[in-house]
């Protein structure tokens, strides 16, 4: 049975969301949110990702995006999490100062051994939940949701007081990630 959550064309532009398995907290740290913009950027850079929106929560990522005409937008998803799954554990578990290191990765290693499509690990929940924002209202409703997110978990006043989130580069202040504006 087809998914109604699947990219049909990767030139139009997606909403999708990373959540952590099990919504753990796993980005609650500045230098875990940094590996994880590092990447962003370096898919933009190697890869085709254009990124029109983003926001890195504690236990998540909302990303509005679309690929270069030469490259697939499922296989940059892809590819992006399959790393930064990598990456992130490795740098937990390296983090000597991480209080709840054998926590996480002790559910890290039970949702991998539970999805045979993991080799130790599962970091990010399987699915993203693409949809296709073909429509200026469903734009603006994903656009205004993804930038509110950080007010809405009261971890600021104003969206664009949030580092972590394209909602900066909205309001006229210049953002962690290069963007491409909507509109």
């Amino acid at each position: 049975m087809p998914s109604k959550y699947r990219i049909h064309n990767s030139q139009e532009i997606y909403f999708v969301t990373f959540a952590v398995v099990e919504w753990v907290d796993a980005l609650s740290r500045r230098y875990y949110k940094d590996l994880f913009l590092e990447s962003l950027k370096y898919c933009q850079e190697n890869k085709g990702f254009i990124i029109y929106a983003y926001v890195i929560m504690n236990n998540h990522v909302h990303l509005i995006a679309s690929a270069d005409d030469k490259y697939n937008l499922s296989d940059i998803l892809c590819d992006l999490k399959k790393f930064t799954s990598k990456k992130l554990t490795k740098a937990i578990e390296e983090n000597i100062q991480e209080s709840r290191k054998r926590w996480m990765l002790w559910l890290f290693r039970s949702n991998g051994q539970r999805n045979s499509n993991n080799e130790i690990h599962q970091f990010w929940q399987q699915d993203n939940h693409p949809v296709c924002l073909d429509t200026a209202e469903m734009i603006d409703q994903r656009l205004t949701y993804l930038h509110n997110n950080p007010v809405a978990e009261g971890i600021v006043e104003e969206p664009e007081h949030y580092v972590y989130s394209s909602a900066r580069d909205y309001a006229g202040i210049k953002g962690l990630l290069d963007v491409v504006f909507l509109y």
